[in-house]
């Protein structure tokens, strides 16, 4: 059964207190067992309740990084096909939480919080210098185009694209900088910082805050005051960092 499976991998002591953690995952787990045969309601399918069940569970650590997610296991725990298992599990790993291994299967992904805190240290060095070199050279069209993403950062339901865009709208600014190597580095460490962009956004209700940090730079690259886009740059950039390093812990 998938608690005995899961106690296993996570608790091999045994403890009081992971067999209390544990209770409360199954608990969480619970709330699905009887949907089998009910009416679903709209817009959530039963895949998405899935896949928000296991992710609480995930972020407030009773699923620990590393834990497997048998599809077989978790379809006869919640009394459902292996079908919205795995398209829950899918959401899940597009939001870089879970972990999709071609022979071993899924596993809740590890997080690295001394990872986090280097790449986002690296950018912050990187990115500060490239908007630096680019804001005599921002023109209103460049302008119009990180606005446009970020219009569709907030339309966008698919949380999978949610990183890609946010490296868009930063690199859309930073194109002008005139350095190519400068902007290859930022890209790599924007690919490397991805799944944790992914889960600032889409666990930890971070959209709205980065999204109104992103329109601050913006405005302040309108009006051409480079020391305000610069600051609020670094300050987006150290508090997804702070966010991200807290939700390790």
């Amino acid at each position: 059964m998938l608690d005995t499976g899961i106690r296993e991998y996570t608790c091999p002591s045994n403890s009081v207190s992971a067999r209390q953690a544990w209770s409360r995952v199954e608990h969480r787990m619970d709330r699905l067992s009887g949907l089998a045969g009910t009416a679903m309601q709209k817009p959530q399918t039963v895949a998405e309740q899935i896949a928000n069940i296991l992710r609480e569970a995930i972020a407030e650590g009773s699923l620990t990084a590393g834990t497997p997610l048998r599809q077989d296991e978790l379809a006869a725990r919640f009394g459902f096909s292996r079908m919205p298992i795995r398209d829950a599990l899918r959401q899940l790993e597009t939001e870089g939480i879970v972990s999709i291994h071609p022979t071993r299967g899924a596993f809740v992904a590890q997080m690295d919080s001394t990872e986090i805190s280097e790449i986002y240290a690296v950018r912050e060095l990187l990115e500060i210098e490239a908007l630096r070199l680019a804001y005599p050279h921002l023109t209103g069209q460049m302008l119009d185009e990180a606005a446009a993403v970020l219009d569709q950062i907030d339309m966008e339901p698919d949380v999978g694209r949610w990183g890609s865009l946010n490296r868009v709208f930063h690199l859309t600014l930073y194109g002008a900088c005139g350095n190519a190597r400068l902007l290859g580095l930022i890209e790599a460490q924007h690919n490397a910082a991805d799944r944790y962009v992914r889960i600032l956004l889409s666990n930890l209700d971070y959209r709205a805050r980065s999204q109104a940090e992103h329109r601050e730079i913006l405005a302040a690259c309108r009006a051409r005051n480079r020391e305000q886009g610069l600051m609020w740059l670094s300050r987006h950039l150290r508090d997804g960092s702070e966010a991200l390093v807290k939700f390790t812990k």
